[in-house]
């Protein structure tokens, strides 16, 4: 492989996010999660059968069954809208007009390119028109969102959005500082680089507004 062809592969064009919505078949919930598991169980055991593992050693035979489960119960379950936390408002009546902020959400997802991990921190706020979300709910939609093969782009712009719908309110932000295992692992194998990405929406498009978020996200916090 030449340099210019290893280059190509990690930054070729299709690293680049072409919509908002996680791209999903028509098809892609008329088969039942148990049916799903027992199909990628065998997909599973074709690739390291190819691979060359022994999968009749004690440590190994479980293991087509354990990453199928995982891929449909946990790491990509935020695909079925089924499991889309509900997200019940309630009235400001305490006329809480500042910014609302909940920072360093744990973020643990996957990159669609590689399906290696994605780990960081989520900052979301908000500025209340006249609703107000349960704290929990925010880090809830961080995770359902992350929850699927991703680009840290569109989970940051599919974060806001959400909290749009749910607060009936432009006025929301989130910025994603993460590592990408596929940057720090594979590839470049640079260890130390993150990347960090925003979306603000209403009066976080004010530099003022956008300022004060920032600094409140620079607070330490102990205990």
């Amino acid at each position: 492989m030449t340099n210019t062809e290893e280059f190509s592969d990690e930054i070729g064009n299709n690293h680049i996010a072409t919509n908002e919505e996680t791209p999903l078949r028509k098809d892609a919930f008329e088969k039942s999660d148990e049916e799903k598991i027992e199909l990628i169980k065998k997909d599973v055991t074709n690739i390291l059968q190819t691979l060359g593992i022994d999968l009749t050693d004690d440590s190994l035979k479980g293991t087509p069954n354990r990453v199928a489960k995982m891929f449909v119960k946990e790491i990509f379950g935020g695909l079925n809208p089924n499991k889309k936390p509900s997200s019940s408002t309630f009235e400001n009546k305490y006329k809480y007009n500042e910014m609302l902020v909940e920072k360093n959400i744990v973020v643990y997802s996957t990159c669609e390119h590689h399906l290696l991990p994605i780990v960081g921190r989520a900052h979301v706020a908000y500025i209340s028109n006249g609703t107000v979300v349960g704290l929990s709910k925010m880090n809830r939609i961080v995770d359902y969102f992350a929850k699927r093969p991703q680009v840290q782009e569109r989970l940051t712009i599919q974060i806001v959005r959400e909290l749009q719908k749910v607060l009936n309110t432009d006025d929301v932000a989130c910025i994603i500082d993460a590592k990408h295992l596929c940057v720090n692992s594979r590839g470049i194998k640079d260890i130390d680089s993150s990347t960090v990405t925003a979306e603000f929406g209403g009066k976080f498009k004010n530099e003022n507004t956008r300022r004060e978020f920032l600094d409140y996200i620079k607070l330490e916090t102990s205990f």
